[in-house]
């Protein structure tokens, strides 16, 4: 394992230096020869030089970009403000007329007449200034228009295209005297007409006004010979855009409906919001969440406004105050039931199903609930709880129906029970779940069939176990690292070719991609998907008059990521004598959603286990099998597959990872960086996802945030439900919404959901890069970081890798400490309770 970081310091995007795109340059004392006003303007000579420097397409070279000069928000001209070359509008058509007039050419009147062009005070020819996004490869225009310079000579901003003749005055047998007479003559009359247009004199540049009279102001001191042309025209690059730093996220709020409420209970909703002085934008979330009649429940009980996601209890007490008065009080039981129900769901979104009773009362006592026990008795009463008694499983515990003989009596001996509340969603979907299994594992025939037999003789090895085991079982689990993928693979390979209706699914689409590259061709079109697309019905075989999935055997990788609800609905869909394997990494962070269904079903031991022996291959392989039983190895990493950045802080931690993205790992590893994954523990902090990501931002995709602060090109991560991460590109918006690119499928963010739903995603935390893994990973750990870490929270961060990892190291012997003693965080779920009576 290298310590010494491949970086270079301060490097920037380095992009080389363009050659300056050549345009004819106007003759020598051409246009001053050419080109007097007849009221006694001065000589255009080397205005036109200046003109021809912006026809010659002038570059400047700014940090990191490469591109055309647009320090007045234009692309690619000089002058883009109206004096491209020549005084003002009126300059301008006076002195190409006398040009026009002099060379003899007819179509020197028409060309005039096309070139002109009316400043702005934005000084960009149109009056609105285009977006310059830059970039790695050079400067691109976020939005239209484009300009580009050709060898010819610059394109106007207005359309109109001016060209010198070669031969200059063309004309041979025009006298200049001649040319002269006639060059006035026009003058007076374009003038005349000028004047009777406008009703009045027009005062050459008076309306002009920033960078327009600025440029005036540098073409007048270039004609008077008080400064030479160079150094007027040689403008300071601009200043680069910094990028608009991500968003502080709120809370996302409950989802609404499909068709959402009715605006008349939206309506009333609100103005009982706004008489408590809650905001108005609630309504539709509060209409959604408490159905008809929501304005009259709000008001008989203010704390139902707790039910609404992002609510805190601090801001249900004052709006309940705002309504009720003096009869508000911290001892009303309308409060005490809604702090109940309220750390409830709080627990499930911490993982938990339910809640030990003393630990809720507990609670409850913290959010200055008097009397917690009647506070869970009314929650009880009025059935927004459920309480359950579940019999502890402790060494020595008597079992019932044990007798103790105390003489002439014999008592029962009680088995030490707890106490369980929780809500009723979660609770159904637990006893659902362990009902399904149940069902399954004793719906298989005795005998496994020829089907089974030609399957598990297809395969050899580890998968040949499995399949001997899934012949035979209607519930089987499988674990293993990465490598371990192999044998479900197979497994499914297998089974279809046997005639049977398999099917696998996997958390993620990164997951089902991977999955696919191991199998190809047609089956990994018909018979891989996500756990998302085949509940939902947009991926699998479809389901059968009963609703049941025509499937054979359904293998589910990425197992330990599934929560309550997700798998009680997957075993629900299986008809009976189906098979399902269960396959995953035991050592990965548990669900996002509540429940740790793979983990209670590998310790309720209802089922076989196959367990694979497959090692994952190289340094980083060899590392996370160490951390996975606790130990932080020292590895060989001679292709500097793993390379330790030290860092003092959290400041240096943004510098060094940005560094590493940016420039040390596409340049030592061959990794881009839109395959590099950035993953830190949290999203607030110095060094969290917020701060990362905004770093990220300005060194990769540089833009002002004109869509909710994101860009055409940002990477970003998009909860499309609670638990679930998509990683996607932003491809543009408009008024459908946020426009994303997410595993090559097209989705709309629409608009009230981008803040809730859509975060950048350079850099992510370790929940969200479950079940994906990238060519590189930057795994940054600050110094305030140290606290949140756990065994498993690295294991699934290192084990994102697949060529490179680098560990932005500030967190000292925490590090070790963490991946030896500190094992994932308990949950409080009732499924291994309720599979107990399964267990042989």
């Amino acid at each position: 394992m290298s310590t010494e970081p491949e970086t270079t310091e301060e490097a920037g995007p380095g992009t080389p230096d363009t050659p300056r795109a050549a345009g004819r340059e106007t003759a020598p004392g051409e246009d001053r020869a050419q080109g007097r006003a007849a009221d006694g303007d001065t000589a255009e000579g080397p205005v036109a030089a200046g003109a021809s420097e912006a026809a010659a397409g002038k570059t400047v070279e700014t940090e990191g970009t490469e591109g055309t000069e647009a320090a007045d928000g234009t692309e690619g001209t000089e002058g883009a403000d109206g004096t491209d070359g020549e005084r003002d509008a009126d300059g301008a058509d006076r002195a190409e007329s006398a040009r026009s007039a002099t060379a003899g050419s007819p179509e020197g009147t028409e060309a005039a007449e096309r070139s002109e062009v009316t400043a702005s005070p934005q000084g960009d020819g149109a009056g609105v200034e285009p977006e310059v996004t830059a970039s790695p490869q050079g400067a691109e225009a976020a939005v239209e228009p484009e300009v580009s310079a050709s060898p010819e000579g610059a394109e106007a901003g207005g359309g109109a295209e001016v060209s010198a003749s070669p031969e200059g005055g063309g004309g041979a047998e025009v006298s200049e005297a001649e040319a002269e007479l006639a060059a006035q003559r026009v003058e007076r009359e374009r003038i005349e007409r000028r004047k009777a247009e406008r009703k009045g004199p027009i005062d050459s540049g008076a309306k002009l006004s920033g960078t327009a009279a600025d440029l005036l102001a540098a073409v007048r001191a270039v004609e008077s010979g008080e400064k030479p042309v160079a150094t007027v025209f040689a403008e300071p690059a601009p200043a680069p855009r910094r990028p608009a730093p991500e968003p502080v996220r709120r809370p996302a709020p409950a989802p609404v409906a499909a068709g959402g409420p009715a605006p008349r209970t939206v309506e009333a909703v609100g103005r009982v919001l706004t008489e408590g002085g809650a905001p108005d934008a609630l309504a539709p979330q509060v209409a959604a969440v408490l159905g008809e009649g929501a304005d009259t429940a709000l008001r008989e009980d203010p704390w139902q406004l707790l039910r609404v996601g992002g609510v805190r209890p601090e801001q249900a007490d004052g709006f309940a105050r705002a309504l009720l008065g003096a009869a508000c009080g911290p001892d009303d039981e309308r409060r005490g039931r809604a702090m109940t129900v309220w750390l409830l769901e709080q627990a499930a979104v911490a993982g938990h199903t339910a809640l030990e009773l003393p630990t809720l009362t507990a609670a409850l006592g913290r959010q200055g609930v008097p009397d917690p026990d009647a506070a869970v008795q009314g929650t009880l009463a009025e059935a927004e709880a459920l309480v359950f008694q579940d019999a502890l499983e402790e060494p020595g515990a008597p079992v019932p129906g044990d007798t103790e003989d105390t003489g002439d009596t014999e008592e029962e001996q009680e088995r030490p029970v707890r106490v369980l509340v929780g809500l009723e969603r979660y609770a159904l979907a637990e006893e659902s779940l362990a009902d399904g299994l149940a069902r399954l594992v004793n719906s298989v025939p005795q005998e496994a069939g020829q089907a089974w037999e030609a399957a598990a003789a297809g395969v050899s090895g580890g998968a040949a176990e499995l399949a001997r085991a899934v012949a035979g079982h209607g519930l089987v689990l499988h674990t293993g690292g990465e490598a371990a993928r192999a044998e479900p693979a197979a497994l499914l390979g297998a089974a279809r070719a046997a005639g049977l209706r398999a099917f696998a699914v996997c958390h993620t689409p990164d997951g089902r991609r991977r999955l696919a590259a191991q199998l190809g061709g047609d089956l990994a079109e018909q018979g891989v998907g996500t756990v998302a697309g085949l509940l939902s019905g947009a991926e699998g075989p479809g389901r059968d008059a009963d609703g049941a999935l025509e499937l054979d055997l359904l293998i589910v990788l990425d197992a330990p990521q599934l929560d309550v609800e997700g798998a009680a609905m997957l075993v629900e869909s299986l008809p009976d004598g189906a098979r399902l394997v269960l396959s995953g990494d035991p050592g990965v962070l548990w669900s996002a959603g509540p429940g740790r269904v793979f983990a209670d079903l590998v310790a309720a031991r209802v089922c076989p286990q196959a367990v694979s022996r497959v090692p994952d291959p190289g340094p980083i392989g060899e590392l996370v099998s160490g951390i996975g039983i606790g130990e932080l190895n020292q590895v060989a990493a001679p292709g500097k597959e793993i390379v330790i950045v030290p860092v003092r802080d959290a400041a240096e931690a943004v510098h060094r990872t940005v560094q590493l993205v940016v420039d040390s790992v596409p340049r030592a590893i061959g990794v881009p960086a839109d395959q590099t994954v950035v993953i830190t523990p949290g999203h607030g902090g110095a060094a969290g996802t917020r701060a990362l990501n905004s770093a990220l931002k300005e060194r990769l995709n540089p833009g002002p945030g004109r869509f909710g602060g994101f860009d055409p090109g940002d990477r970003v991560a998009y909860s499309p439900a609670p638990g679930r991460t998509v990683p996607g590109v932003v491809l543009k918006a408009d008024a459908d919404g946020l426009h994303l690119s997410c595993a090559g499928v097209p989705v709309v963010v629409p608009r009230e959901r981008v803040e809730g739903g859509v975060r950048h995603g350079w850099a992510i935390t370790a929940h969200q890069a479950v079940g994906a893994r990238w060519p590189a990973a930057v795994v940054v750990l600050p110094g305030d970081a140290a606290a949140t870490l756990s065994r498993s929270w690295v294991y699934t961060a290192f084990g994102r890798a697949e060529r490179h990892l680098s560990v932005v190291h500030g967190v000292e012997q925490a590090l070790p400490r963490a991946v030896a003693e500190i094992a994932p965080k308990p949950r409080t779920t009732r499924l291994r309770t309720l599979l107990r009576p399964q267990a042989t």
